[in-house]
């Protein structure tokens, strides 16, 4: 069977993005893959965390992992730092990857920005290794991703194939991305030309997983909207970043396409809309929100479930580790 890896940063809290862009595509993909969901952790700290916080946000992603309808059972889910063959292969990866690869990565200079170079961490600008050493580590043959993840895969792929070239043998399968139906690109409710962010200062820019009945409604009525009604075509959506937004969230939780959605509410002010959207959301999410809930009260049953996964994803991770260091020369004394 082909294997599936993907993993989340347990950073702040996970929105509604994450959701409806990768989590809900997860659950379908047991039924066709071995699946490996991992909690990145180790990325988590390219970026300054408070030990308590990480601690927290380690469980409460499990916990979102488990309660949007992952198998602990049927999948392994662990956390990344739990298993140091990711950090081990990563190191033996970053031999076998040109510094010019790594310059061409869009993400680092994004993220970098205005600060001076001589301040970015080696960690940031290694990012890309670890989440190669991350898939290739279980030889996945299946990567699911967004768009802002492509790039990275491509160097994945560029990794792996140096390595099969360099030691003559196809050790390392090319992981493929995987993409299921429509991509789904949520927006902020504050805004429409910016992404959902954990990172926006404003809360009610994102749905969180973790909020309430009341406040998704809140949300959801104080999103930014225009004062004309909903259109009848996609293509009158095109200048209505807001109103786009808003529609392909509702298309999105009722499982059908925007012109479906468009052709049920063609017409209809926002008042009316955004209620209908506040009911189908909280429909939706407030059954996960109580399974997070009465997860994160029993933080032992979480500890159980990712040292469980710990221990499948270390044998399969320590096999495989093993055959690196005979490919490449090192002694397994």
């Amino acid at each position: 069977m082909n294997r599936i890896f993907s993993g989340m940063q347990p950073t702040r809290q996970l929105h509604l993005g994450n959701y409806l862009g990768a989590l809900r595509n997860w659950v379908a993909l047991q039924d066709g893959f071995e699946c490996i969901f991992c909690v990145v952790d180790l990325h988590a700290l390219t970026l300054p965390q408070d030990p308590a916080a990480l601690r927290r946000n380690i469980r409460e992603v499990t916990a979102a992992y488990i309660a949007a309808g992952i198998d602990p059972e049927r999948c392994i889910i662990f956390a990344q730092s739990s298993v140091a063959a990711h950090s081990e292969l990563s190191w033996i990866l970053s031999c076998h990857t040109p510094l010019g690869w790594l310059n061409r990565m869009t993400q680092f200079k994004d993220k970098v920005g205005k600060k001076a170079l001589e301040n970015a961490m080696l960690g940031l600008y290694a990012y890309p290794v670890l989440m190669a050493a991350d898939i290739l580590l279980y030889k996945a043959t299946h990567v699911p991703v967004g768009e802002d993840q492509k790039q990275h895969l491509e160097l994945s792929r560029d990794i792996a194939g140096a390595f099969n070239r360099h030691y003559d043998r196809a050790f390392f399968p090319l992981p493929e991305p995987q993409i299921l139906g429509d991509a789904t690109r949520v927006m902020s409710l504050r805004d429409g030309s910016k992404k959902m962010s954990k990172s926006d200062e404003s809360d009610y820019s994102r749905i969180n997983m973790t909020d309430d009945a009341d406040l998704i409604a809140v949300k959801i009525r104080k999103a930014r909207t225009d004062p004309e009604p909903l259109p009848d075509t996609l293509e009158a959506l095109v200048k209505r970043a807001e109103a786009d937004n808003l529609i392909t969230i509702y298309a999105a939780l009722a499982g059908i396409s925007r012109a479906e959605t468009l052709a049920q509410v063609a017409g209809q002010q926002f008042s009316q809309f955004k209620k209908d959207l506040a009911d189908l959301a909280v429909a939706k999410l407030s059954p996960i929100n109580a399974e997070m809930n009465r997860l994160m009260a029993d933080p032992a049953e979480i500890d159980l479930i990712l040292r469980r996964g710990a221990e499948r994803a270390g044998t399969m991770a320590a096999g495989h580790l093993d055959e690196i260091k005979d490919v490449i020369g090192l002694l397994r004394l």
